[in-house]
């Protein structure tokens, strides 16, 4: 059995993490959350707190920043993997390391995805419909993400876009197999 990947892209505030949460519970078995996010500042925090609040206490937390792949395996097996998400991922990398590539990292973490027989569900912004940003991070940034998000998406084999709550589905979709 292979896995099976769904990409969730969307705006800040969107409601992407919630859906990603309802697939995770609608398809049973266990569910191990992989959250990237760090508490750098009160409000990250605070985020961080209404997210761990939001998710079921039977599902398993790794918080993991940077090193997903080596943060994952000494985990058991589960069913479902909730990435939550690709954003702050590749933002740690570049906040580390500015001339980190992250394509690559997206690679290897998607050669992962591919070897075990979970079903993943990754969530991750969609960057690109604003204004181009005015530091050169900042387009690094988006251009970084945005060929990450291209990566998943093409390796996906459902991929949703979600605004104000609503998802649009650009690939396949729920009850797809």
């Amino acid at each position: 059995m292979s896995s099976r990947l769904t990409l969730i892209l969307g705006g800040a505030r969107a409601g992407k993490s919630s859906l990603a949460q309802r697939i995770a519970s609608e398809c049973g078995g266990r569910v191990l959350m992989l959250a990237t996010a760090e508490p750098l500042d009160d409000d990250m925090a605070s985020r961080i707190a209404r997210h761990q609040a939001d998710r079921p206490s039977s599902w398993r937390t790794i918080e993991e920043p940077l090193n997903l792949v080596d943060a994952l395996t000494p985990f058991p097996r589960c069913d479902i993997v909730l990435l939550d998400c690709l954003t702050l991922w590749v933002s740690n990398l570049l906040m580390r390391n500015e001339s980190t590539d992250a394509s690559l990292e997206a690679a290897a973490l998607l050669e992962h995805i591919a070897a075990n027989d979970a079903q993943w569900i990754v969530v991750s912004n969609e960057v690109g419909l604003g204004i181009v940003p005015g530091s050169l991070l900042g387009r690094r940034f988006a251009d970084e993400l945005g060929r990450v998000n291209q990566l998943f998406a093409a390796a996906a084999d459902d991929v949703a876009f979600v605004a104000a709550g609503l998802p649009v589905w650009l690939k396949a979709g729920p009850g797809s197999s």
